[in-house]
């Protein structure tokens, strides 16, 4: 009789489940099958304990906590609740439907068990509490007075709490949101803190000597956004537009992004960032980049993180041989630098280049935005450094597009709507799923094309399901890259062969350019404005550049002649016939250098150049100088003193003689943070089959584990039950005692002893079985 009204044991549940019931059950809590249980009761056993519950509720959604919120109120860890009561209880706050498969699926995972339907009664483990990221009860007890129309009158009775008040919130907001006071019955003065915090509605009354923090009142508190309140998903949409529109913008984000990453490499390989001692680069280091680069300091410490990541760019000693320390930061390394990997990088088509940044992106194990901000020790986090390290990083931008992939095509969501959507569906992550957090992942996201105006994009989307594709955690399979760069090819313009050249010597590029004509452009003429439209401009300098590494005068004619839609401007022939004129008078050579020119009034201006004694420039013949410094050093001293010269080989011929910038070793790569798949399901299906040969009573005489031995105990305390123990005394003996447990603490259990008809205290890693008692 009193079994029946306590109910079924989940051991005996779990043993009347069939065989596909159980492999789901493992499946859905893999901790339960790591390492294998002896026996369904120790299957039992694990499945109550606080860390496996914590771990099964780490995924749920709001309306599957709530269920459970609601069976703790009604006391379904003690006794069977019928279902009845548990759909009266949340009546009409969700559809029926809804509640039902919640049901189901919480009875999948073994949190709760019985029958759900609405004749049956559910039983819920006695754990289920330190699974909710609130205290039992503040849910479904406070879904009528703490809702959204209320929760403006907290803001501002927050805003006006004296310091009394906010002393006694900030105590129940650092530990258990429940108080006991004298002060809560309701004949307490009223001038007293609880009392006014009680009107206010700040405090909710429990009894006369117990109050307990609202849910919606701490968040406040805590600047959190309030909630979540409904127990029906959000909206979270708030703009529509057409998939074309949304792939357009993506593309043109990821055009930006890989324009922004070539210049920080190129800036890296000319100018190396000495590593900090405690990693990282330093924040001054950082603004210097972002000055030198033109790149925001938001988005070049995403690049940056991203680079390293993917291995373009590590802390390294360069090559002495090849790295010219002249202009560096001193420092006694290693250095920040492009790798070797990051020629064969440039050198791939552009959706290749975005599918390697954006599966980066997706498994990064690191919160950019952080970047900046101080840590717990008051210090600023520095990019690349291991402060910024998150595991959860990964798991907050799968659910972000998770989210997004089932919104429909076009659907735009803002850093406030996403954030409410995001804490319904995981209410345990809402601390780090607040707007700030979320916002910094949606401008990531925008950043690398995987959105475009707030939706997913069609490569954001075949990415997603190329890693949600995947078996066991792996990789993406190669077929599912494949699909998710077609998809980035297709979205992206076609390269274009042509430029428009302005009357004002602007160079406007309506479109990508073929990587090679973008490559001989950048010889002649410098970015002066990036975007989908970039416009470059041609002057003397970049006409002088280009001169130095070998083009002709009559190879730039030919050059935009050829690849200008619009007639190329008189004033830019005579510029560089101009420039191509004066070029080159001066000839540089070996001596350790020497210096040639047919004029020889020009040749003795230069050798009376300020520099001239330290470079030890002397003429040798009207036409001819030497010198006893390199030829870079001769260029860079005589170009300073307003010559044009340039260097050539031992045929005559102008030779390019710029530095090619460092390279550091490639290093190994990373193992991915994708999280295991947990066991297979042939494994799986072998452990039940394993299961099914021994004996399943709820407490058969099997070997316990002390944690498993604890669980079962406290719930036999909880029960009032009486079971049979194994127990070896101190001296060895073996005995088995019949005891009711009474209560669990330190390692020790105190049970009354049905033989010695007194209290005892056992320890408890010397019980070896435990058997239910025979009634």
């Amino acid at each position: 009789m009193i079994e029946h009204a306590r109910g079924v044991p989940l051991g005996s549940w779990l043993t009347d489940l069939p065989d596909p019931g159980l492999i789901r059950l493992l499946e859905l809590r893999p901790d339960l099958a790591q390492p294998a249980p002896g026996s369904i009761a120790a299957l039992a056993a694990r499945a109550q304990a606080r860390q496996s519950v914590r771990a099964a509720t780490d995924e749920l959604d709001f309306l599957r906590l709530a269920v459970l919120d609601a069976l703790l109120v009604l006391h379904a860890d003690t006794a069977e609740v019928p279902v009845a009561d548990l759909l009266a209880r949340i009546g009409a706050s969700a559809p029926a439907d809804e509640v039902a498969e919640a049901l189901a699926d919480l009875i999948e995972r073994a949190l709760c068990w019985g029958s759900p339907d609405p004749g049956g009664a559910l039983r819920v483990v006695a754990e289920a509490g330190a699974g909710l990221p609130w205290h039992p009860g503040q849910v479904t007890e406070e879904s009528s007075t703490h809702g959204a129309a209320q929760i403006p009158g907290f803001v501002a009775a927050v805003a006006d709490l004296d310091a009394p008040q906010r002393d006694l919130l900030d105590k129940l907001l650092a530990g258990s949101p429940v108080g006991r006071t004298r002060d809560a019955a309701p004949g307490a003065p009223p001038e007293h803190p609880v009392p006014r915090l009680l009107a206010t509605g700040l405090l909710r009354r429990i009894d006369d000597d117990t109050v307990i923090l609202p849910r919606v009142v701490g968040q406040v508190l805590r600047g959190e956004q309030p909630g979540p309140l409904e127990l029906s998903a959000p909206d979270p949409v708030v703009s529509q537009t057409t998939a074309a529109d949304v792939d357009a913008a993506a593309a043109g984000a990821v055009i930006d992004l890989l324009r922004e990453l070539d210049v920080i490499l190129a800036n890296l390989a000319d100018t190396p960032v000495p590593e900090l001692r405690s990693g990282g680069l330093g924040v001054r280091e950082v603004k210097r980049l972002a000055k030198s680069t033109g790149v925001d300091e938001t988005r070049l410490g995403l690049l940056l993180e991203l680079a390293a990541t993917a291995r373009l760019i590590a802390a390294d000693f360069p090559d002495p041989a090849t790295a010219d320390q002249q202009d560096w930061p001193d420092s006694e390394g290693p250095y920040w630098a492009p790798t070797v990997l990051a020629d064969r990088f440039a050198e791939r088509p552009t959706a290749e280049r975005w599918h390697l940044l954006a599966s980066t992106w997706l498994d990064l194990p690191a919160r950019p935005g952080l970047i900046g901000s101080r840590g717990a020790d008051g210090k600023p986090r520095a990019a690349l450094s291991t402060p910024l390290f998150s595991t959860a990083a990964p798991l907050d931008r799968r659910l972000l597009l998770d989210m997004l992939a089932g919104l429909p095509e076009g659907a735009g969501v803002d850093a406030t709507t996403a954030s409410q959507a995001l804490v319904w569906r995981r209410p345990r992550w809402a601390n780090r799923l607040q707007p700030a957090p979320v916002g910094e992942l949606l401008d990531e996201a925008h950043a690398l094309g995987v959105l475009g105006r707030g939706a997913i994009s069609s490569p954001g989307r075949a990415l997603l399901a190329g890693v949600a594709d995947a078996v066991g955690g792996a990789a993406p399979s190669p077929a599912a890259a494949i699909a998710a760069i077609s998809s980035m090819a297709r979205v992206l313009p076609e390269p274009i062969d042509h430029f428009l050249v302005q009357a004002d010597l602007t160079v406007v590029v309506p479109g990508p350019l073929k990587r090679d004509l973008a490559e001989e452009l950048g010889v002649v003429a410098v970015v002066e404005s990036a975007g989908a439209a970039m416009v470059y401009r041609v002057s003397e300098p970049t006409i002088r550049a280009a001169l130095d590494v070998g083009r002709t005068g009559a190879g730039l004619q030919a050059f935009f002649e050829r690849h200008s839609k619009t007639p190329v401007p008189q004033g830019l022939t005579y510029l560089i016939d101009d420039v191509a004129r004066r070029h080159g008078q001066l000839r540089i050579g070996m001596a350790a250098s020497f210096v040639r020119c047919d004029d020889p009034v020009l040749l003795a201006q230069a050798v009376a150049v300020p520099a001239a004694e330290k470079l030890g420039l002397r003429l040798l013949a009207p036409t001819v100088a030497v010198a006893q410094a390199p030829i870079a050093d001769v260029l860079t001293a005589l170009r300073a003193a307003g010559f044009a010269p340039a260097a050539e080989d031992s045929t005559g011929t102008i030779v390019d003689i710029r530095a090619r910038g460092v390279r550091v070793p490639t290093p190994a790569e990373r193992r991915s943070h994708r999280t295991s798949g947990g066991p297979s399901g042939e494994s799986l299906t072998a452990l039940v089959r394993v299961l099914r040969t021994v004996t399943s009573a709820p407490f058969d005489n099997i070997r316990l584990e002390p944690v498993t031995a604890m669980i079962v105990l406290k719930r036999a305390a909880l029960e009032g039950s009486t079971v049979l123990i194994g127990y070896v005394d101190a001296a060895g003996v073996a005995t088995q005692r019949e005891v009711s447990p009474v209560l669990v603490r330190g390692g020790q259990l105190v049970a009354f002893d049905s033989t010695s008809g007194q209290m005892r205290d056992f320890t408890i890693h010397r019980i070896t079985s435990i058997a239910a008692a025979q009634q």
